[in-house]
């Protein structure tokens, strides 16, 4: 088969099935976003991006969408390319809704299979939108661009022939009338490279050298930044700092924003450490900025106790990452959370604001490791019965495009 793969980041959720779809005999080629420098093997072709993003003044609650057809208008122009002076003609097309890139593809390829990734669908309410009143407003204004934002999401939705949902929760954020044509297969977790290393060790920018065994908790965002509960995490470290003295608290997280609005000034980090200044020993706490891949897993290897929080959205990889070393995950009681974790089965649930709660459950965690051990094999064992990317996911990744399922 002749297979589109488009994604403005590729290779991004398409990393293991790419090369999968290689290896047994399919033509593979990828669209991608032309500022996208990520290494691949895959024959890859860039779209380029419009000069500038939409007026706000001009478009009103139109503006995300005005954004997500112009990039889609680029894409097709890409792949009437791709057609025309090359001759490539896929059997079938698989991209991400989220950014538009499949909006037009019917238009260029109509004898085309058109799959898309269903993300996530938002909503006015019940999701990440005002669900933490302290960095979100919830009237009629908001409202309106919310539902605004959902037209490239449906358009997708109506075009494609089929969709994809790594989470059940997520799926079900889309509306009814989609639901049915959605596939549930998550991206998949690597647990033969992904376990326990007794043996890991990591050399901290200070110069300390942090090893499996030592008291440390990690915590993980792409950004540091409200949707993940960077702001909760912080607030309960002076607690967590003072009952453990000899803890190491390593943070990974770059400065940037990867959801929500940014900070009136500066970083959110610069923000939440202004807040807690004089309350907490930085001497303990290890800003990692973004990590290579590689130091990440090292960490998780390490981590006693590992806490993850997250609004009403997308679940992170970097959870269901972190199960599969075995760390001790300190979870937000939020809906993409408890899809995974059962409180005192195969982790610890927190409610996402319940500050004290979550010092409580660090310290306890921190001060014996030898209580949880269940907890954390059974978070390994999760990831292993339902997550594991070449016995369970990437087969089932595979049928999906191949039409088997």
């Amino acid at each position: 088969m002749r297979i589109l793969l488009v994604h403005q980041n590729f290779p991004g959720q398409f990393r293991h099935l790419a090369p999968a779809l290689v290896a047994r005999g399919h033509q593979v080629v990828a669209l991608t976003a032309e500022k996208n420098e990520q290494a691949t093997a895959i024959p890859t072709y860039r779209y380029p991006m419009p000069d500038k993003p939409p007026d706000p003044r001009q478009s009103r609650l139109g503006t995300t969408y005005t954004a997500m057809t112009d990039r889609a208008y680029r894409v097709a122009r890409a792949a009437i390319q791709l057609r025309d002076k090359m001759g490539f003609r896929p059997d079938v097309i698989f991209g991400h809704s989220g950014w538009g890139e499949t909006l037009f593809l019917r238009e260029v390829w109509p004898e085309a299979r058109l799959l898309v990734y269903a993300e996530f669908y938002y909503a006015a309410k019940g999701l990440d939108v005002g669900f933490d009143p302290e960095f979100s407003r919830e009237d009629l204004g908001a409202q309106l661009s919310v539902i605004a934002r959902q037209g490239h999401l449906a358009l997708s939705m109506v075009q494609a022939d089929g969709a994809l949902s790594p989470t059940e929760w997520q799926a079900d954020t889309f509306p009814a009338c989609f639901r049915d044509k959605i596939t549930i297969i998550h991206d998949g977790v690597d647990t033969e490279t992904l376990s326990v290393d007794t043996q890991a060790e990591y050399r901290l920018p200070s110069g300390r050298v942090i090893r499996a065994g030592d008291e440390v908790l990690t915590y993980v965002a792409r950004n540091i930044e409200p949707y993940r509960g960077s702001h909760i995490f912080l607030r309960a470290l002076p607690e967590v700092l003072q009952a453990r003295r000899a803890a190491q608290v390593v943070i990974i997280g770059g400065d940037g924003v990867s959801y929500g609005a940014a900070p009136p000034e500066g970083t959110w980090r610069e923000v939440f450490l202004s807040e807690l200044a004089g309350r907490i020993d930085l001497s303990r706490v290890h800003f990692l900025g973004r990590v290579p891949y590689p130091d990440f897993v090292r960490l998780m290897q390490i981590s006693r106790v590992h806490a993850y929080l997250t609004v009403p959205f997308v679940l992170s990889w970097s959870m269901l990452e972190a199960m599969a070393m075995e760390a001790c995950v300190i979870a937000s009681r939020t809906g993409p959370v408890e899809e995974v974790i059962t409180d005192g089965v195969n982790g610890r649930l927190v409610d996402f604001f319940d500050i004290e709660g979550w010092s409580d459950a660090m310290i306890d965690a921190l001060a014996a490791p030898e209580r949880l051990q269940s907890l954390r094999q059974a978070a390994r064992q999760t990831v292993i019965e339902n997550y594991d990317l070449r016995r369970i996911c990437l087969p089932r990744l595979i049928r999906f495009v191949e039409a088997e399922i």
